[in-house]
C-alpha cells in the first residue's frame, strides 16, 4: 500500500521543520490550508507560543488566490502592529505555488521581509 497525498506532506513537512526555528524577534509563520480556509500563524518556536494567528474567515475572504493575498496583507498588518519586522516562512509541506506563493507575496508587499 502506498503512502497518501497527507502522509508525504507530512514527511516533507517534518524535514522542513528540522531546519526552520523560530524566535522571539524573528518568528516562523506557518501555513495550514484545508479545503475550507487557510489559516498562518506566527510562532516563537523557543518559547512555544504563539504570537499572532489570522485566517480567511477572519479576512472575509474566499479560499482563492485573491483570498490568499487578503490574508497575507492581514498578517504582515498584524505583524506591523505587534513590531515583527521579518519572519521565517513555514510552507508546511505545501508547494510553493497557488495560494501559498500569493500568500507570501502579498506578506512580502506588506512589508514582512523573509
Amino acid at each position: 500500500m502506498s503512502p497518501s497525498k497527507t502522509d508525504l506532506r507530512l514527511a516533507r513537512k517534518r524535514r522542513i521543520r528540522a531546519r526552520i526555528r523560530g524566535t522571539k524577534d524573528r518568528p516562523r509563520l506557518s501555513v495550514y490550508r484545508s479545503l475550507t480556509g487557510m489559516t498562518v500563524q506566527l510562532i516563537d518556536d523557543n518559547a512555544g507560543r504563539t504570537l499572532l494567528a489570522a485566517s480567511t474567515r477572519e479576512a472575509k475572504a474566499k479560499l482563492t488566490k485573491e483570498g490568499a493575498k487578503k490574508l497575507g496583507a492581514l498578517v504582515a498588518k498584524k505583524a506591523k502592529e505587534a513590531k515583527i519586522p521579518s519572519i521565517v516562512f513555514d510552507r508546511n509541506g505545501y508547494k510553493y505555488h497557488g495560494r501559498i506563493q500569493a500568500l507570501a507575496d502579498a506578506a512580502r508587499e506588506g512589508g514582512l521581509q523573509f
